[in-house]
């Protein structure tokens, strides 16, 4: 039977002193991601909010008596390890989206609230840069997962740890060009997974040949088990798009091709884009360039992958960035992290409820003025679950 996120709680242990513990670990976090919901940003918000409902807490947790002060979620989520609250995440998402497939979005971003400087945390100190490197399911429409990294350079083996805490068989995993290193593809090819990987011109010979693999054969017809082709046109926003998608493969000569520094690679792919502006005439064209583990039997496929890639920063980033004002925030350290967990379940819970139509930003409000709502969203109906021998009364079932 699927675990809930309460039930998931239970398997860490509180990092709290017993003689101070008034409140359940599962409470607070129940409590605070039910305020994240409905537009908490802040601790003094989530206990304004947690006030505001707390007939609502009351019928739901029991031998709730009170709210946690702002200063009690602060310390919870302070000193509790985020490497136990990411896992709880990512074992919860399993419970979310049962099966991952097709593409597996990889990228990082820069928290900037957390990152800007104080008299307390100041540029040069180590941790200072909070950087999170996510995976994001594109079929799904969920975060898998976060690692922390110190700055954009150490993406590169943080990658690998994120890579395997996933189950991704049969997925693409597609990353920028931050992802074309040796153990990045080796990492994802052990885990049964094909790669689509950005290479750019920090990567200088790699990248001259990609582009001259690519040159020799963007205006030749397709050959049989060499080169494949697929075109896409798009209208919209006053512009004419053409994208045309060029895969060449040369067998399994191709990582010799490339000194073996790219595990389980088979093909060179170029995207040529050419806008034209409607209005004015105006156009313009630009080639990119990716690596991959993929042969070329399916370009389209491949094309559409390389399209999909970019949902992780807008159906993510942007949605962090925009509705959740992660840059705003001034958690920094332990808290910043868990409270990035805490808001991409809040996120998580929002994008899975397809009753309501509208934003996000419309489904956040409704659900602090509809209760009835909340509880949908939350999942409310309690049943038990057992883990561990012992039966448990699940909050958040599946």
């Amino acid at each position: 039977m699927k675990i809930g996120i309460i039930d998931l709680c239970k398997q860490i242990e509180d990092p709290r002193m017993n003689r101070k513990k008034v409140h359940k670990m599962e409470t607070i976090i129940y409590i605070s991601i039910a305020a994240v919901i409905c537009g908490a940003q802040s601790w003094n918000e989530i206990e304004e909010f947690g006030n505001a409902k707390i007939a609502f807490f009351k019928s739901r947790i029991p031998d709730l008596e009170f709210i946690p002060s702002h200063d009690t979620f602060n310390r919870f989520f302070s000193i509790i390890k985020p490497e136990y609250f990411e896992l709880i995440f990512r074992n919860w998402v399993k419970q979310v989206c049962q099966e991952v497939k097709g593409v597996v979005a990889i990228d990082g971003k820069l928290m900037r609230g957390p990152s800007q400087c104080d008299g307390e945390h100041t540029t040069g100190k180590e941790g200072f840069k909070l950087w999170m490197v996510s995976a994001w399911s594109a079929a799904n429409g969920i975060s898998l997962g976060q690692v922390k990294v110190d700055d954009k350079s150490n993406e590169i083996t943080a990658i690998p740890l994120l890579i395997n805490s996933l189950e991704l068989s049969g997925c693409i995993v597609t990353i920028d060009a931050m992802g074309c290193q040796k153990d990045i593809t080796q990492t994802i090819i052990e885990h049964d997974a094909n790669y689509i990987i950005a290479i750019k011109e920090n990567k200088k010979k790699n990248y001259q040949l990609a582009k001259q693999i690519i040159d020799d054969y963007q205006d030749k017809d397709e050959i049989i088990n060499r080169v494949t082709r697929h075109v896409s046109e798009n209208t919209g926003h006053g512009r004419i798009e053409t994208r045309t998608c060029t895969v060449v493969s040369h067998g399994s000569i191709m990582e010799k091709m490339f000194k073996k520094k790219l595990v389980g690679l088979k093909s060179i792919v170029g995207i040529k884009s050419e806008r034209t502006i409607v209005a004015t005439g105006e156009y313009t064209q630009e080639v990119r360039y990716y690596v991959t583990s993929l042969d070329n039997t399916k370009p389209e496929e491949i094309a559409s992958a390389i399209r999909q890639h970019w949902s992780i920063e807008n159906n993510l980033h942007w949605q962090l960035d925009v509705t959740f004002r992660e840059d705003y925030s001034k958690k920094v350290k332990n808290a910043a992290r868990n409270f990035s967990v805490a808001t991409k379940m809040a996120l998580t819970i929002l994008k899975n409820e397809k009753t309501t139509k509208g934003s996000m930003n419309l489904k956040r409000l409704k659900a602090g003025w509809d209760e009835k709502y909340l509880s949908q969203l939350l999942q409310e109906n309690r049943f038990f679950v057992k883990f561990g021998g012992k039966f448990f009364i699940s909050l958040f079932p599946s």
